[in-house]
């Protein structure tokens, strides 16, 4: 998970138009002040294991707030943080779960929409601690055989599918081999 945070003075959005992964929504517009903005991606490597992921991000949400003394949070689905985005239904558990365990920890939480193309305007706070990146590992604790050249995410070779060249597998370079990770039947 990629969580692009932002203290905030205001974020006001209004949802404009549904994408094909929407969820249904009762309010189209919002805003909140004296906030921090979560703009969040779910990754595809997520789906390894959302519930841990949910957990992560809560515990370092949770230590951000803390230093800022701010207890309000808007979460903002925000599928730009990456190209490796997971499945809208992983996507969206995520994020409620998120949005539900920072209520738990008494913090004021509202959510955009998950699937909404949306207009915003935020007005960041700008001191020195108001922007932070985060990439929440759902294999945090575990021993990862190698780190992706291409995004620096630990990756364990257990859970890539093998691929021989010139086939066609899942990147239409390579073909599965049967009795892998990547083997469905």
């Amino acid at each position: 998970m990629r969580i692009l945070s932002v203290h905030s003075d205001l974020i006001k959005y209004r949802a404009t138009k549904k994408t094909p992964a929407a969820e249904e929504i009762l309010v189209r517009k919002d805003e909140m002040q004296d906030c921090v903005v979560l703009f969040c991606s779910v990754e595809q490597m997520d789906e390894k294991n959302p519930d841990y992921v949910v957990l992560s991000a809560t515990r370092n949400i949770m230590q951000r707030l803390a230093w800022l003394k701010v207890n309000r949070v808007m979460v903002f689905p925000y599928a730009h943080l990456t190209s490796t985005l997971s499945s809208p239904k992983t996507a969206l558990a995520v994020l409620t779960g998120l949005a539900d365990r920072l209520k738990g920890n008494g913090v004021e939480v509202r959510r955009a929409p998950f699937g909404w193309y949306k207009e915003f305007e935020i007005k960041s706070k700008g001191h020195p601690l108001a922007d932070l990146s985060m990439t929440i590992c759902p294999y945090e604790g575990c021993e990862c055989d190698f780190n992706c050249p291409y995004c620096n995410n630990p990756i364990r070779t257990a859970d890539l599918p093998v691929c021989l060249p010139g086939s066609n597998g899942p990147s239409g370079r390579g073909k599965i081999l049967p009795g892998t990770a990547g083997d469905k039947q």
